[in-house]
């Protein structure tokens, strides 16, 4: 029962980025050119409902769906990972037009295409997998 009401809130997230065209190509070409606000309103949103979110967690001890407190480690010191990953992942996200979570959106109404893309993120995921102990942390 506990998955239904995920599985609710996942298709009510992919509602919201497509009625908010978060996922089209069109809007993440303008935020990339500097053409519209557009995108940058809907990121600012998102980084505002996490610092919510977080503060929330860490305030009033909200449990996992286990039952288990919910552990947030603070972040290792370093900029070079944080550099060096955001790179990678705009550029992927500016050359195929999509991050991570529209990729299932757009699976899902119907643009098969994006298989290639879900192909794409999987093997860099593994190859960073296989890389990630000769790669500077």
């Amino acid at each position: 029962m506990k998955v239904i009401k995920y599985l609710l809130v996942g298709f009510v997230f992919g509602i919201v980025l497509t009625k908010s065209e978060a996922v089209s190509w069109y809007r993440i070409y303008e935020m990339f050119q500097f053409d519209s606000f557009h995108m940058y309103g809907i990121i600012m949103v998102a980084i505002l409902t996490g610092i919510i979110g977080i503060q929330l967690i860490k305030r009033r001890n909200i449990k996992d769906i286990k039952g288990l407190a919910i552990e947030i480690k603070d972040k290792d010191q370093g900029s070079a990972r944080y550099l060096i990953g955001g790179v990678f992942f705009g550029l992927g996200w500016a050359l195929v037009g999509a991050c991570p979570g529209p990729i299932f959106i757009l699976l899902g109404a119907g643009f098969w295409s994006v298989l290639i893309v879900l192909f794409g993120a999987l093997l860099g995921t593994y190859l960073y997998g296989v890389l990630k102990d000769k790669l500077p942390h």
